[in-house]
């Protein structure tokens, strides 16, 4: 990320001008924390305010959150308190983590990057994942006149996302905020071990 991404995140969360923000953790998360009560190591890249680290942690998982832009990191650390020291301010595509993780946390991250640069994350939420880890969240599908957001379409995800990952769970979302009501997915993605073929960025 460069100084300008960064001053535009940064502003965004100075003015308060952040709509995505629920100010929860979203209820199928939650779901889905309780149909697998076996706790792992989970990372959430573009953390914002943070609140699924506490969930999460809630849990038993062991949760890292990171975001570059140091408002954001600010606001989560302020929210969580005492679980403030599990985000850390880190550019998620060259943060030297120590291991992989079992899953990786998706809301409102993907969509929060131009689509030149999907390729560069998928990639590296695959490289970040164990064997066999998982990719789940909320996905942003359809159109959007001024991004960001940046939603994907089906064919994005057939063309960048199924060579390096198995798409296992998939519903609408069921509490989204308003800026992405309608169009968020609740989704599961399971890492291949060898990606499919090669992907391309979208056209």
């Amino acid at each position: 990320m460069n100084a300008k991404d960064i001053e535009f995140w940064n502003g965004r969360y100075r003015q308060g001008r952040i709509p995505w923000d629920a100010g929860r953790t979203p209820q199928q998360l939650v779901q889905w924390l309780q149909r697998n009560p076996q706790p792992a190591r989970v990372l959430i890249p573009g953390c914002g305010s943070g609140y699924e680290v506490r969930t999460f942690h809630e849990y038993g998982w062991d949760v890292l959150a990171v975001d570059f832009a140091p408002a954001s990191v600010e606001r989560a650390r302020a929210v969580l308190g005492e679980l403030g020291s599990r985000v850390v301010l880190a550019d998620f595509f060259t943060c030297p983590f120590e291991r992989a993780f079992d899953v990786i946390y998706e809301r409102a991250f993907l969509c929060s990057l131009p689509p030149h640069r999907w390729p560069e994350c998928i990639r590296r939420v695959w490289e970040c994942l164990r064997p066999g880890g998982l990719w789940l969240g909320f996905f942003l599908y359809g159109h959007e006149d001024e991004p960001p957001p940046w939603p994907m379409t089906e064919a994005d995800a057939r063309q960048l996302v199924e060579p390096r990952f198995e798409r296992i769970e998939e519903e609408p979302a069921l509490d989204s905020v308003p800026v992405f009501a309608g169009r968020e997915r609740w989704q599961v993605w399971r890492k291949r071990a060898v990606p499919l073929g090669p992907s391309e960025e979208p056209s």
